[in-house]
């Protein structure tokens, strides 16, 4: 079905909005897929701030050259539903791969991951990342050790004194 010229450009409008609040875009094969299937899985990937749009390649292109990103000719080719991940690319592949094993349906052949051109493993391999929450739980963790070492050295020569005491106090109540 041919479309219009303002409908091409609509498109690529789009797509470059969509380009540009994604950290990395995903390139699945839908091919099998029906409409409730797709529906689906933009309803899974919709609870972790991702969208999936079935694309025209070369209006993609065009939208992926004009906002600077890397253009993989292998990935732009056949039937592309691109998944525009959320600020959480971790969450959002994780979510598509979680869908995939469901419905078995569709496949990963690859993603752009800002200038990086990712294969199908390399793109599903993003799922491993840490949740920006692990991450900021990491960070945190890294950032309180020292301050907790430094805790322990500074109540360590009271604690030392302490026990001291103690073991004082036990020897002359032995005694007596």
């Amino acid at each position: 079905m041919a479309i219009n010229r303002q409908k091409k450009e609509e498109l690529v409008a789009k797509y470059k909005e969509l380009i540009e609040q994604s950290p990395a875009l995903v390139f699945t094969n839908y091919k099998g897929t029906t409409v409730s299937q797709i529906n689906s899985l933009r309803a899974k990937l919709k609870d972790v701030n991702t969208s999936c749009v079935v694309v025209k390649n070369t209006l993609l292109e065009l939208a992926l050259k004009e906002t600077g990103r890397v253009t993989p000719e292998e990935l732009l080719q056949g039937p592309n539903a691109v998944v525009f991940c959320g600020e959480d690319v971790g969450k959002s592949v994780t979510a598509l791969k979680d869908w995939i094993k469901d419905a078995k349906v569709v496949e990963i052949t690859g993603a752009i991951m800002e200038s990086s051109v990712l294969d199908g493993k390399g793109a599903e391999a993003l799922a491993d990342l840490p949740t920006k929450d692990q991450t900021r739980a990491m960070l945190l963790a890294a950032l309180s050790a020292p301050a907790r070492t430094l805790v322990q050295m500074v109540n360590a020569p009271g604690s030392s004194l302490v026990r001291v005491v103690n073991a004082k106090v036990d020897k002359q109540q032995e005694a007596a």
